[in-house]
């Protein structure tokens, strides 16, 4: 493995999946925006992303992944963090039937969530990954 896919490897192995993955998203970024793949079985997702100023964006993609996109002419340098909440294919038994619709549309089941949340970095106005980092003891 080369130092750049090591290094990219190593920037995304941070997120954190919550129960009923039915597919892994991996993240992945172009200088000016920042998405998943490997979306299969997940629908109605919200991307929020939270800047170093503290300004909140929340993107909501009901079929497929959403995309985060700077703005090149308000983009701050700093880290980004973001939480990626959709729900998968599976499917679990409603505990508390008041939470389970009303007339026609009730159910007895519903859609498993994902949960995932880290950080991605903006350098000079772009998504960077950041380089390896190697200590030496010496």
């Amino acid at each position: 493995m080369n130092r750049t896919a090591l290094a990219a490897a190593c920037f995304f192995a941070f997120i954190g999946a919550g129960p009923g993955l039915a597919a892994d998203p991996v993240a992945q970024h172009n200088p000016l925006e920042f998405w998943f793949i490997n979306w299969q079985g997940l629908s109605n997702a919200t991307l929020t992303v939270k800047a170093p100023d503290g300004q909140i964006t929340d993107i909501h993609a009901p079929a497929g992944t959403p995309v985060f996109k700077l703005d090149p002419t308000e983009t701050i340098d700093g880290v980004y963090r973001f939480e990626l909440r959709a729900a998968t294919q599976e499917q679990k038994k409603i505990v508390n039937q008041i939470d389970n619709g009303r007339g026609e549309a009730k159910q007895d089941t519903a859609a498993v969530p994902l949960y995932l949340s880290g950080q991605f970095t903006v350098s000079r106005g772009a998504i960077i990954t950041p380089d390896e980092i190697i200590e030496e003891n010496g």
